[in-house]
């Protein structure tokens, strides 16, 4: 007999959608922590509470998967934790199996293969009243006779048989006794004889009533699965998501940019003028704010996947796309996260945690950057009125949305490629889905879900982008240009003598050969803060005044571009030169932020540094061919 002051270690198991996860936050409450399993990239969370008899239990919430023969990553990491083969972990106590009361046919297979590793297992019946409310007869005593293990109904959502759960972990548990399914023989021969076990104990522990009347999960499938109707409804949705994180997050971006600004207008006057003055308002300041700015678009995005997930659409939407995705060798499961990068790249690698082929996970994060962001938008805005002055708002848009399907297109192929490259490396993987009743999103959900991913955000990504914003601040502002000379007055000149404009001089060579010159090379390395950084390092070096309407500045700005000459009197920015920074914007990885987010994600600054090499790399190419093709035929 344990004494009341042991700890006990609790694994939480169970299929995707058991209501695993909403069973951890009744139990444990806000005494939750999150991190790595040791070796992988697979989140971990673990919580505490204390029984009835006063015993501390620590939860652990072990990644959802249908079978314990690990096909993937995650059901690695899920499988070895209860068999105490994880790096620095022991076997848990208990397996508290978390099973699905209106699906229980599916989810006992798991719970079988639980049973069978010989240590103590409770049954938490989970959806008991959805069961009930689908004419299912449950007998919880008859499940627990035929498995010989404790079984308790609960109804994690409303927190009832939460108490009952927490007082059946208590040790010693009976000892386990499974006569009724045979363990021994090929795993074909397991497989047959707990597929008849389960069937048999599905029809005297959870009778069905069939009287054909559809649930509203038929009738609304009938609808949302549909050849037709099916794929209309998820056109719509994705618009829906899509647009809404365009406009709707404007406006709290807009606010917090100002806010930011007045802020920093409020640090210039109070704070004494020099470097620090400097430092604070356009290195941290800004820095703070750059990061910042993107939360409105990251918890907007993280709703809509929480409420797809918690009503059972998430199942769908993969579903309904994995047939499209499969021909580029990925899963429907990546098709939100891609979706959500022409927004930014930022919330959408991060959306790739609802992936869970790691292989898969890793080329979407790859290949997300393709998707223009919102962030390129004020770049194409500025090169395409240019490149088409005397087009109609339509041609310009309809340029536009080429612009966007040659990121798309390439990316697809991209990943095709990598898919390839990756296999051998790779667990092969299986898209297993299971499509859950339709129900309502419960708000605790939604709010912790939304919390815990814009604070990973923020933690994870804004102290390296802070860094970088002042790494970049140092390169712009340094060395000073002596006070009383033309530079000390001259904005665009003290940038051209600052190391990043010395480094621009610099490189004009390398880039010249894509019709660049120190300008464009300058702001294509200050645009590495963020791609829209482009066009005010342009007004900057091109002097044009930040105390008029912006309206104002991009007219004067594209005509000052129009104007201006290499030392020979030739145009700079001719069509050619125009469409080649179109194209190197569309591939190039410029956006350092994003680069510090997959470093995170992917837990590999290989595969970070990989990628922004690699997609300049083919930016440059691709732009080079443009210019120098063009130019050998006379454009």
């Amino acid at each position: 007999m344990s004494s009341p002051s042991e700890q006990h270690l609790v694994a939480l198991v169970g299929n995707p959608n058991s209501g695993k996860t909403t069973l951890f936050n009744a139990l444990t409450g806000e005494n939750q922590k999150v991190g790595n399993y040791s070796g992988v990239t697979v989140s971990r969370k673990s919580g505490s509470f204390r029984t009835p008899h006063g015993r501390k239990i620590e939860l652990v919430d072990l990644p959802g998967c249908y079978s314990l023969n690990a096909q993937s990553p995650d059901e690695k990491v899920t499988r070895d934790f209860l068999i105490g083969e994880q790096d620095d972990e022991t076997f848990p106590d208990i397996s508290v199996c978390v099973l699905d009361a209106s699906a229980l046919e599916r989810h006992l297979l798991l719970a079988m293969e639980v049973i069978e590793l010989g240590r103590p297992v409770v049954i938490a019946l989970n959806m008991v009243d959805l069961a009930e409310s689908r004419g299912i007869h449950l007998d919880p005593t008859i499940l627990s006779e035929e498995l010989g293990v404790p079984v308790v109904p609960v109804q994690a959502n409303k927190n009832k048989g939460t108490l009952e759960l927490k007082q059946a972990l208590r040790l010693p548990l009976p000892a386990i006794d499974y006569p009724k399914w045979e363990v021994s023989g090929s795993e074909a021969e397991r497989l047959a004889a707990r597929t008849h076990f389960i069937q048999t104990i599905c029809g005297e522990a959870a009778r069905r009533e069939n009287d054909g009347t559809l649930t509203l999960t038929d009738k609304l499938d009938s609808f949302l699965l549909h050849s037709f109707t099916g794929w209309a409804a998820l056109i719509a949705i994705m618009l829906g998501v899509f647009w809404t994180i365009f406009s709707l997050s404007s406006y709290p971006m807009d606010f917090i940019d100002e806010s930011f600004g007045s802020i920093g207008q409020w640090a210039a006057n109070t704070l004494p003028e020099g470097d620090f003055n400097n430092l604070i308002v356009n290195g941290v300041i800004a820095g703070i704010g750059g990061t910042l700015i993107f939360l409105p678009q990251i918890v907007l995005l993280f709703l809509f996947i929480a409420l797809m997930e918690a009503s059972g659409y998430m199942a769908r939407a993969a579903f309904l796309m994995d047939r499209v995705m499969n021909l580029v060798g990925l899963s429907g499961k990546a098709f939100l996260p891609l979706l959500s990068s022409h927004a930014c790249a930022i919330p959408g690698i991060m959306a790739t945690r609802t992936i869970d082929s790691a292989k898969e996970r890793l080329i979407t994060i790859l290949i997300a950057p393709w998707m223009s962001c919102s962030a390129r938008l004020p770049v194409y805005f500025l090169l395409i009125a240019m490149l088409l002055p005397q087009a109609s708002s339509l041609q310009q848009a309809g340029f536009m949305l080429g612009v966007y399907s040659l990121g798309i297109v390439t990316a697809l192929i991209a990943a095709r490629i990598l898919k390839g490259r990756l296999a051998e490396d790779a667990t092969p993987s299986h898209f297993m889905l299971e499509l859950p009743p339709y129900r309502l999103p419960q708000l605790g959900y939604l709010l912790r879900h939304i919390w815990d991913r814009a604070w990973a955000f923020l933690k994870r990504a804004g102290t390296i982008i802070l860094a970088l914003s002042i790494i970049l601040w140092a390169l712009q502002t340094y060395p000073k240009p002596a006070k009383g000379s033309l530079a000390s007055e001259d904005k665009s000149l003290a940038l051209e003598q600052s190391l990043m404009g010395q480094i621009g001089h610099t490189i004009e060579p390398i880039f010249k050969p894509l019709g660049f010159d120190w300008r464009t090379s300058t702001s294509v390395l200050t645009s590495f803060a963020a791609r829209e950084v482009f066009v005010s390092s342009l007004k900057i070096t091109y002097s044009i005044s930040e105390d008029i309407e912006e309206e104002e500045q991009d007219k004067l700005l594209r005509e000052a571009l129009a104007e201006s000459t290499w030392p020979d009197g030739s145009k700079i920015y001719t069509p050619l030169t125009l469409l080649s920074l179109l194209i190197f914007f569309v591939y190039a990885l410029q956006c350092l932020p994003t680069t510090a987010v997959v470093a995170r994600e992917t837990n590999s600054y290989n595969w970070a540094v990989g990628q922004l090499v690699g997609m300049s790399l083919f930016a440059y190419l691709a732009a080079l061919a443009v210019f120098q093709i063009g130019t050998l035929l006379g454009f």
